[in-house]
């Protein structure tokens, strides 16, 4: 799964459990989306998670 380019967000890792307390595992994925940045004034795709887009680290293209 793709990390974000600014913080480095990526899957993270745990466990099911159940109701009778038995384990297996599981991936949280991030809300990573594909996103047309302006990085040094030039167009460019990066895969950014939805806190740095609402928080404003990166310029939309």
């Amino acid at each position: 799964m793709a990390k974000c380019a600014v913080c480095g967000k990526g899957v993270h890792f745990g466990n099911n459990v159940s109701h009778s307390h038995r384990r297996s595992n599981r991936i949280w994925n991030s809300n990573i989306k594909r996103v047309k940045c302006n990085v040094d004034g030039t167009p460019k795709r990066l895969y950014v998670c939805s806190r740095c887009l609402r928080s404003g680290a990166v310029e939309r293209a």
